[in-house]
């Protein structure tokens, strides 16, 4: 009698570990076994979600154990062979994913609502369809009327692309393995897909989690390229576990202002190509437009012998982009100074203000900064710092720059001006737009070809400081000299 006592009891416990409940954090993912204000992870408040517990994994407790087998092991020395790819006939995003979708790989997608992450896909589906490929539009969303009347917008409404309306990944999985393979299929949104392998929401980190597992079995088995559309937070980050970012084997960003028709699309991760590329789009009336030359674009509305704007000859991937930079420097009536950035790091444009305070005798301490980077472009190359301290200097003195100049170069904590990579590329982008004069380091004046260009060394930020302070000719606002701002 006690015997059976102590083994009902002990069954008991275990049932009831098996359905503990479990808090899961739906910012990063952890998991917790009580609930709390803070996410002790990630430092978040308010984001714990009581959820099921998955399913015990196999040769668990009360499973006998699963016993192994084994499997071959290959030299590392060997033959690689480029894995096939699939064009989408989108140029802008074949650049991006590195030539086109791979066989079986499955891609994350990921942009502010309204951006165009639906219209772009829809578009690319469209062409692969219309080339004879199977492509399949699968939307949790939007229902399929829905998606009909976006393609007649663009023009798409007689591509023979498969659309569905439905959110549970097993009857997904089901349908797309009936008959051929389908070359490309698109999930929008991963939010909105659930699974009942998993006891929680819809949206939930769990379902979310086992969702995305569902559809990558699924893509390594059939060889379907897969595309996972994912909601991003108020912050700009992919909503949802980290994990899934991890699981995938492409991260895209796709990013733009509102009040700007450019948007831009990066790839974040990519393990099939390069990871700084970009795909640059026009939004139009008719959906999303490739633009083949962005420096043109960017360029395009130019407001030209205005003080505080900067040419800057930028790199992004293996493209080079011209796009202009704009400071404002205005007399600040708060106790601390303003520092605003758009497209910018903010804590590269405290680096520039500090190396002008210390080393070129700039004083920037009583004044409020404004920054921005024309055209919605976000920047992240070091490169930039010499055509940002241009354009500061440029707006605090009322000295316009150049019209015909651009700028590159990193600027050290030293006050130096450090050499760039790919400088011929952004000189021969330059010359080909027009400009005739071209601001670089002096380190890397002996590397390049000046492509007609007449090329300016600068060794020194104070170099540049003091040239610029020369051409300022008139007041600067509230009333000081230019020449009162230099110690």
């Amino acid at each position: 009698m006690a015997a059976a006592i102590t083994v009902f009891t002990a069954r008991a416990e275990n049932i009831m570990a098996r359905r503990a409940p479990a808090f899961t954090c739906q910012n990063c993912g952890a998991t917790a076994n009580r609930w709390q204000g803070k996410c002790e992870s990630c430092g978040e408040w308010n984001t714990l979600v009581e959820e099921g517990t998955d399913p015990p994994a196999p040769g668990g407790l009360g499973r006998a154990p699963r016993k192994g087998r084994l499997f071959v092991l290959e030299p590392l020395a060997g033959e690689a062979h480029e894995a096939p790819r699939l064009p989408s006939g989108v140029a802008e995003l074949d650049r991006v994913t590195g030539g086109g979708f791979v066989r079986g790989s499955v891609l994350l997608m990921a942009g502010d609502p309204g951006i165009g992450k639906s219209t772009l896909l829809i578009q690319a589906a469209a062409t692969l369809a219309s080339s004879g490929h199977r492509a399949v539009y699968i939307s949790g969303e939007e229902a399929v009327a829905q998606v009909r009347l976006r393609a007649e917008r663009l023009g798409l409404g007689k591509a023979p692309v498969e659309l569905a309306a439905e959110t549970a990944v097993e009857d997904i999985i089901a349908t797309l393995s009936e008959g051929k393979t389908p070359r490309l299929v698109v999930i929008d949104s991963i939010q909105t897909m659930w699974t009942g392998a998993v006891e929680s929401a819809p949206g939930t980190v769990t379902q979310v989690r086992g969702s995305a597992q569902a559809l990558i079995r699924f893509a390594k088995k059939s060889g379907a390229a897969v595309i996972l559309v994912g909601h991003v937070t108020k912050d700009g980050q992919i909503a949802g576990p980290r994990v899934v970012e991890h699981m995938v084997d492409a991260v895209l960003s796709f990013e733009g202002e509102g009040s700007h028709q450019f948007r831009i699309l990066r790839a974040v991760k990519n393990r099939f190509g390069p990871t700084d590329e970009i795909g640059v789009f026009e939004m139009t009336g008719l959906g999303l437009r490739e633009v083949a030359n962005p420096s043109e674009l960017f360029l395009s509305e130019r407001d030209l012998g205005s003080p505080g704007t900067a040419v800057f000859a930028g790199i992004e991937g293996t493209r080079p982009v011209l796009v202009e930079m704009q400071a404002l420097v205005a007399p600040t009536s708060l106790g601390t100074p303003r520092r605003a950035v758009v497209g910018w790091d903010t804590s590269r444009l405290a680096m520039v203000l500090a190396v002008l305070e210390a080393h070129c005798g700039v004083k920037l301490s009583g004044h409020d900064v404004y920054l921005n980077v024309a055209g919605g472009l976000r920047i992240n190359e070091p490169a930039a710092d010499l055509a940002a301290a241009a354009a500061l200097v440029s707006s605090l003195a009322n000295a316009p720059l150049p019209a015909d100049a651009v700028y590159f170069g990193e600027v050290s904590l030293s006050g130096a001006v450090r050499p760039v990579a790919q400088s011929p590329a952004r000189l021969k982008e330059a010359a080909k737009l027009g400009f005739k004069r071209a601001f670089l380091p002096e380190a890397a004046k002996g590397e390049t070809s000046s492509e007609g260009l007449a090329l300016t060394s600068i060794g020194s930020l104070s170099s540049l400081v003091a040239d610029i302070a020369a051409r300022g000719s008139g007041p600067r606002r509230g009333g000081a000299k230019s020449g009162g701002q230099y110690g």
